[in-house]
């Protein structure tokens, strides 16, 4: 079986979890000081996808946007 992550993704995420330990992580829009280590790891992940490291692509039912189901009751 082949590797998910390439080397590349593996240094991202290493970097981004030793910012976020020394407290200099922060989050794109806001700025804001990253404090949980799922967030440093999907900072570092996306950097890595950016610079066209082997990570596999985001999965489309997570995320802010998500959509409830719409067969609620009304």
């Amino acid at each position: 079986m082949a590797r998910r992550y390439g080397r590349k993704a593996s240094q991202k995420v290493e970097r981004a979890l030793h910012e976020m330990k020394r407290g200099t992580l922060r989050s794109g829009r806001s700025g804001r000081k990253v404090k949980s280590r799922k967030q440093a790891i999907a900072i570092g992940l996306s950097e890595a996808r950016r610079s066209g490291g082997k990570v596999p692509s985001r999965g489309r039912s997570g995320g802010r946007g998500r959509r409830r189901s719409s067969s609620r009751s009304r």
